[in-house]
């Protein structure tokens, strides 16, 4: 046993020296109790080591990341979309996280979280022995032993610490080891880089480049000290230290980053108390994926990016699909920045004004109720149930609905295998016919109903649960009828400011109605040669109106007469100086090929016939159906325009096989109008349009790309006659320098305003109107595409002359073949013998004047 009362110290203290203390040990190495105590000691000195080491060696083989894990941390990553000069138009994710390598992070964020949280950083290998010693020495008191490398192990593999004490120890021990694989797998600049990619900065900040953008609107790379100091900072804890939410503690979290700059040499005395003075100079804006430019596109690119990696050939190589969201890819686009930031800029300012117009034109009516006496005038009751349709489909309904409804048709769907839409289609009827009979009989002779489905309403009707429901949809309807008519404070779409969207006081019901009152627009832009799409605008506001309109199918008008002119002049070599008389056609049953049951005779626009010869050219300009109604009857079939617009890049099932395709009786969209007017501005060569150009992964490996192969349309030489003619159809004025051609567009009751305009390096494709067909103008003056589409067009392209000389040449002319075109174009120089028309009346589609277009130099 050791005397320690032997080795009193100096009189007044108790304690013992300790050589006094290890020489009672070791001395007299002769008695037997100092050498077992000896032995113990080795043997519990090399057991703890042999037990270490056994444990480490067990610990290795639990669920540690391997090799492959370790080189390919698994991290959501936000995919990328990319613009045609290599800049980000949006991203794709579920955390917007996009990684950047070391050398794009700024030296002021590295040297601060070296300073901050690892300021041996480049001398140890994953474990910082020093600090851990201090840290058992001092009980954490004077700080931790986390190396930056174990922290990034944590948030890659281990996780939040544990509560559990013995968990939190092996959690501790695991990034150890994990600690240093990743050391042995990666430079120190490479494990910053993957530390500062993962860390979640709250926010939707996902890794530094998120948030570097988010808080400061600037790359990693231009991130300044103080701003570095504050986002280092976040590393203890960025839901504590929360920009946002606690300003003044995050104020006091940088202070405390910047003077560990000062204390470790990264910054000056001087620089630290200049800077711990600063605010926090934040300046944030919350990233969404509507957030940039193109959202629409965007939005439709999306799904064509799944439909594409859907596809076997596309898959990775274990067979599943890519995800967008979370897989980093990059996808590169023919999108051009500059043109489409200056098209959504014109486009706004545009169709403000419109709107404006429109607003006015409807102050003292209300388009759900208004007759205006028109034979293709969409009925009331179905304008009634459109916004009915529009009421149901609301997250407020929605809501009551679920109260109301869920339990009574969750029990009738079990009982009778029904199923209940969403819009309570099902339970009106069948309460309507509880009410009044012959409901459901008069659905299933219009054909609305199957016999299957009738014969399933009344079962229901018929059913012991059937009071019930019954009972639970009158409460519903009255519930509906307060919530919605009841005003209450709510935000909607506006252009009165830059935020386009204001705080306001209004009924739910209203604001439906409200906002089913704003014009949409379509536009997209592609340069003919190349079939890139350049611009593509699917609506005035991605937040409040969803629906893309360049990738949906409006009755596209007079906008279809060239297709017509052009097979004409192809296949029978008229010249625009032809010349015809303004009577009516008729194209009768056994006319043709055209296999009509009865006669057909459409009629001018304004219902009137001058009975006057005119020439082909001035027909075009003014969209005069008995001229088109002329040139079908001679093509004798409505073949070859169906062919000629399927070379166009316009699907034969598009177009129905009638002579009213000559008025542009056909629903297409703005992206295939747009393409099939491209061919005119390519000589006659049609590229189908294309946006994607191909996606890699996140690690640059090409997954697809795209091909684009032009085909023959017309001829160089019928092409240029179309050019000219267009010149004169087009009559877009505005004192433009551009060698420019167009036409215009306007279907019945004016639901419908169309420009196609071209360049030789630029096609556009403007459609305009209502999401309904009754939200439309109700005059020839406003409801026609010289009014609401053409403008936008001469605008943009006045806008890319004075603002784009860079990307957008107005000198290049359209091509004309050289020598005799075949074709005579000076009228001065032609005969032509009259042929007279023959005929009467149908489809109302264009108008013969153009009230804002008389001067060409406006």
């Amino acid at each position: 046993m050791l005397n320690f009362a032997a080795y009193q110290s100096k009189p007044g203290t108790n304690r013992i020296p300790m050589r006094q203390i290890i020489d009672q040990l070791l001395n007299g190495a002769e008695k037997q109790s100092h050498k077992k105590i000896v032995k113990w000691m080795w043997r519990l000195f090399l057991g703890g080591i042999l037990f270490t080491i056994v444990f480490f060696i067990g610990l290795s083989f639990t669920d540690l990341p391997s090799i492959e894990e370790l080189e390919n941390p698994k991290s959501n990553e936000a995919s990328q979309v990319m613009g045609y000069d290599g800049t980000v138009l949006g991203k794709y994710f579920t955390e917007n996280r996009v990684p950047v390598s070391f050398d794009e992070l700024s030296p002021n964020i590295v040297n601060a979280l070296v300073a901050t949280e690892d300021v041996r950083y480049y001398k140890h290998c994953g474990i910082d022995f020093r600090g851990l010693a201090r840290a058992v020495a001092y009980m954490g008191s004077k700080g931790g032993a986390s190396t930056i490398t174990q922290q990034l192990a944590r948030l890659l593999f281990t996780g939040p610490r544990s509560k559990n004490t013995v968990e939190a120890i092996l959690q501790k021990l695991k990034e150890w080891i994990i600690a240093i694989r990743l050391e042995r797998k990666y430079t120190k600049e490479e494990i910053i880089a993957l530390y500062l990619n993962r860390y979640d900065f709250i926010n939707e900040a996902q890794g530094i480049r998120a948030a570097s953008e988010i808080y400061f609107s600037k790359s990693p790379k231009d991130i300044s000290i103080t701003e570095a100091a504050m986002l280092v900072g976040m590393l203890q804890n960025s839901s504590y230290f929360n920009p946002l939410r606690r300003p003044e503690t995050v104020l006091k979290r940088r202070s405390v980053v910047l003077k560990q700059m000062e204390r470790n040499g990264a910054i000056s005395r001087v620089q630290y108390d200049s800077l711990k003075q600063t605010p926090l100079g934040l300046h944030f804006t919350r990233q969404s994926h509507i957030d940039g430019l193109a959202p629409y596109f965007r939005m439709e690119l999306a799904k064509e990016v799944k439909n594409i990696l859907n596809r076997p050939e596309f898959r990775k190589p274990d067979g599943s699909s890519y995800d967008i969201y979370r897989d980093g890819l990059r996808i590169y686009t023919t999108i051009d920045p500059k043109l489409q930031e200056l098209a959504e800029e014109e486009m706004t300012k545009h169709m403000k004004q419109l709107q404006k117009t429109f607003f006015k034109h409807w102050s003292k009516r209300d388009p759900w109720t208004y007759r205006s006496g028109s034979e293709t005038e969409v009925p009331i009751e179905i304008r009634e149930d459109a916004l009915q349709r529009l009421l149901r489909e609301s997250d407020r309904y929605q809501s009551l609905r679920s109260q109301y409804l869920d339990e009574i048709t969750k029990k009738l769907s079990e009982a009778y295998d029904f199923t209940f839409h969403n819009d309570d289609r099902e339970i009106e009827r069948i309460v309507q016919e509880s009410e009044k009979e012959g409901v459901i009989a008069g659905l299933l002779s219009r054909k609305y109903l199957s016999a299957e489905l009738a014969a399933k309403y009344r079962k229901i009707l018929r059913s012991p649960e059937f009071p019930e429901l019954k009972t639970s949809w009158q409460s519903l309807q009255k519930a509906v009828d307060k919530e919605f008519q009841t005003p209450v404070e709510m935000r909607v779409f506006t252009y009165e400011n830059e935020e386009m969207e204001k705080d306001t006081v209004m009924s739910p019901f209203d604001s439906i109605k409200y906002h089913r009152m704003f014009l949409q627009t379509g536009v997209m832009g592609v340069d003919p040669k190349t079939g890139f799409v350049k611009v593509w605008i699917g609506g005035v506001n991605h937040k409040y109106f969803q629906f893309d309109h360049v990738t949906s199918s409006r009755q596209v008008g007079s906008t279809f007469k060239p297709i017509v002119y052009a097979t004409a002049i192809y296949h029978q070599g008229m010249s625009p100086c032809n010349e015809v008389f303004d009577v009516p056609v008729t194209i009768a049953p056994g006319d043709g090929n055209f296999h009509l049951a009865t006669a057909w005779t459409p009629r001018n626009s304004s219902g009137k016939y001058t009975g006057k010869a005119m020439t082909l050219r001035e027909a075009l300009m003014k969209s005069v159906n008995s001229v088109s109604a002329f040139l079908m009857k001679q093509l004798a079939s409505p073949n070859p325009v169906i062919d000629l617009a399927y070379q166009m890049g316009i699907e034969k099932d598009r177009l129905p096989k009638q002579p009213s395709i000559a008025l542009g009786a056909a629903d297409l969209t703005v992206v295939e109008m747009t393409g099939a007017f491209s061919t005119f501005a390519n000589n006659g060569q049609f590229n189908k349009p294309i946006y994607l150009l191909r996606i890699e992964d996140k690690n640059g490996h090409e997954i697809y790309k795209s091909h684009n192969s032009p085909r023959p349309a017309l001829s160089p030489q019928a092409n240029y006659v179309m050019i000219d003619m267009l010149r004169s159809a087009g009559n877009v004025g505005g004192g433009l320098k551009s060698d420019v051609a167009g036409k215009t567009g306007t279907t019945n009751d004016y639901a419908d305003g169309w420009f196609i305009g071209i360049t030789p390096n630029l096609v556009v494709g403007t459609w305009t109107g209502g999401d309904d067909r009754w939200i439309a103008f109700r005059s020839i003056d406003m409801g026609q595409g010289a009014y609401m589409s053409k403008p936008f067009f001469r605008n943009f392209i006045k806008r890319l002359e004075t603002d784009a000389t860079d990307i957008y040449d107005s000198s290049v002319r359209f091509y004309r073949p050289p020598g005799d075109l075949g074709i005579e174009l000076d009228c001065s120089k032609f005969h032509s013998n009259l042929i007279p028309l023959d005929g009467d009346t149908e489809f109302e589609d264009e108008f013969e004047k153009d009230p804002f277009e008389d001067d060409p130099g406006q």
